[in-house]
């Protein structure tokens, strides 16, 4: 028996060895964090009417049927149509001692009640001062009648990835909970309400009810916001996302002012530049952003053309297609900027006023009906036609527009290479203009380059494309 019982106790030694100092002493770092932190830290509730009942036309089964309890878990309001409200959990946290709370958009959209409850379980009913459904910004407000725990931002373009982070939040409705992890890279694009937010990607477990809540660099200070997860099954896989602090601190400044989000415009229509496109226009880098259209009642009416390639705005060199318009919405309404164009292969630098964005509602496409082809371009890979007036009202093109409409596309073409798609309407070609399928020829023989630049439209909407002639 003293055999085994030394035996016993040599191999939970083994098993479970003392934590060295240094790593008691980091763990220690993360206790301590949570403990500042966590007080600032609150849950929210929020309650919505039910909506219309929609499984009303289906039958009333009896308690006990095997489908029943299905449908009223994932039905909005259950077989029998009960008209108990909706509710949904989220996570937010104090900036302000006077009582300004930080959470998403999403989290309180629709909402007729919010409730804010402290780490201490202290509830409060909270009022929406303003929020942004484009950056998932929102900005609340709860009168306590004294000083609460509050959080300060960091610098979060300063954060690196692989630097450590800690989330907390109201995970699955459960209260508190505190996860830790890794910046795992930054200026993420997951096409999440507009091109205006490059997430923080983070392994730190962000689950349902973590929304809204913060993202702690070691310092304790706010680097990000938890937005969203990338997730088959619903739970943290270790990808999560965050709107960086950087963002999230202007627009609750812009909130807090008016209610409102002020954004920087100038009324043009863009696209990447493309490697096809760069060499068609003799750029050595790929990087900028081609301007497709010119709004007639924008401010960059006048002063930038449809082609100009946009290489810098304001001093801030465009390394991605998505940087533009986060770089304008930044800018003030009003300020005069310096803008770097490339414009007939020529770099030049010319000044454009920001105007402030407006919401404006998009035309719906038209598609283009079939016609017969008149000119075959076996070296471009299409069927090219001209346009006649019945043709041009079912194209959705304005009157004296001309160009040359794409019949057919060979898959194996330097057109299909392209992007070029049957219905679009050649409208340049190497900076000449379209008038038929015999300019189109005609631009390509003239030009002496590798790949020749061609302006089109597709269903309202003007592209740029670089097709290769070899």
């Amino acid at each position: 028996m003293k055999l085994f019982s030394a035996l016993v106790a040599v191999t939970l030694a083994v098993a479970a060895p003392a934590l060295s100092p240094r790593a008691e002493a980091h763990g220690m770092v993360y206790a301590d964090l949570a403990d500042r932190v966590s007080p600032a830290v609150v849950n929210i509730f929020t309650t919505q009417a039910a909506p219309e009942a929609i499984a009303s036309n289906l039958p009333d089964l009896p308690d006990g049927h095997p489908l029943k309890e299905f449908m009223e878990r994932f039905s909005r309001r259950g077989l029998r149509g009960n008209d108990e409200p909706e509710q949904s959990l989220g996570s937010g946290f104090i900036f302000d001692p006077a009582g300004y709370v930080i959470t998403n958009h999403h989290v309180i959209a629709n909402a007729d009640t919010i409730k804010v409850a402290l780490s201490d379980d202290r509830e409060f009913d909270a009022m929406v001062i303003g929020s942004d459904k484009a950056t998932d910004v929102a900005l609340l407000k709860i009168e306590s009648g004294f000083a609460l725990p509050y959080v300060a931002f960091g610098d979060s373009r300063a954060v690196r990835v692989g630097e450590e982070v800690v989330a907390v939040g109201n995970a699955f409705g459960l209260g508190g909970t505190v996860t830790r992890g890794i910046v795992s890279a930054k200026g993420r694009d997951i096409r999440v309400g507009g091109p205006y937010v490059d997430y923080i990607q983070t392994d730190a477990a962000i689950n349902r009810g973590n929304s809204g809540g913060p993202l702690f660099n070691m310092r304790g200070e706010v680097i990000g916001m938890n937005t969203a997860i990338y997730s088959p099954t619903g739970g943290s896989v270790g990808i999560g996302f965050a709107v960086p602090a950087e963002i999230v601190s202007r627009i609750i400044g812009d909130l807090r002012d008016d209610g409102l989000v002020s954004r920087g415009w100038i009324g043009v229509g863009i696209q990447p530049v493309t490697d096809a496109i760069a060499e068609a226009i003799g750029l050595p880098e790929t990087k900028g952003t081609i301007v497709s259209t010119v709004s007639a009642d924008g401010p960059s009416n006048g002063v930038l053309r449809s082609g100009d390639v946009i290489l810098s705005f304001n001093g801030q060199p465009l390394e991605k297609g998505r940087d533009l318009p986060r770089f304008v919405a930044r800018t003030a309404p009003g300020s005069s900027v310096p803008v770097e164009i490339l414009r007939d292969r020529t770099r030049q630098t010319i000044y454009l006023t920001v105007g402030t964005l407006k919401r404006q509602a998009s035309a719906e496409p038209r598609a283009a009906a079939p016609v017969m082809a008149e000119a075959i371009m076996p070296g471009l890979g299409v069927q090219l036609s001209t346009i006649d007036p019945s043709r041009r009202a079912r194209l959705g093109l304005d009157a004296g527009e001309t160009g040359a409409l794409v019949v057919s596309v060979d898959p194996n073409g330097a057109a299909q290479n392209a992007g070029i798609e049957r219905g679009d309407v050649i409208t340049q070609v190497a900076e000449r203009p379209v008038f038929g399928p015999d300019d189109v020829q005609a631009a390509i023989d003239a030009s002496s380059d590798g790949a020749v630049l061609m302006r089109i439209k597709r269903a309202g909407r003007i592209l740029y494309v670089g097709v290769s002639r070899g």
